[in-house]
């Protein structure tokens, strides 16, 4: 029953690591990015008139606000979700470390108790 079990933590512990590289060649292929969000604001909000476009976001700790040609909209709204599936996937890695870190020592355990 020991060896199961060393070898069912051995398959977990190469089932993680190839979804650490799996996430890692993802990162990758994430191309320009930057952290924030777009708004569309109108200088006169009552009769919704005098459109305009800010992007508001934080960096060192930071609070920044810039205005954005509309031209410019696509382009920013490309490099926002290329940062927020650049941050999700940097989280999943983080994860998946933290459960390959526990594989690794409950392996080690098995190992020192034999």
């Amino acid at each position: 029953m020991l060896i199961a079990m060393k070898t069912m933590t051995t398959k977990e512990i190469e089932s993680i690591e190839k979804k650490i590289a799996k996430k890692r060649e993802a990162l990758q292929t994430i191309g320009a990015m930057r952290p924030g969000s777009i708004t569309r604001q109108f200088r006169d909000r009552k009769n919704g008139t005098g459109e305009y476009y800010q992007l508001s976001y934080t960096n060192h700790m930071k609070s920044r606000t810039e205005h954005v040609w509309p031209e410019h909209v696509d382009l920013l709204s490309k490099e926002i979700t290329a940062y927020r599936k650049h941050k999700k996937l940097c989280e999943e890695i983080v994860d998946l470390s933290i459960e390959l870190s526990k594989a690794k020592i409950a392996l080690l355990r098995e190992h020192s108790k034999s």
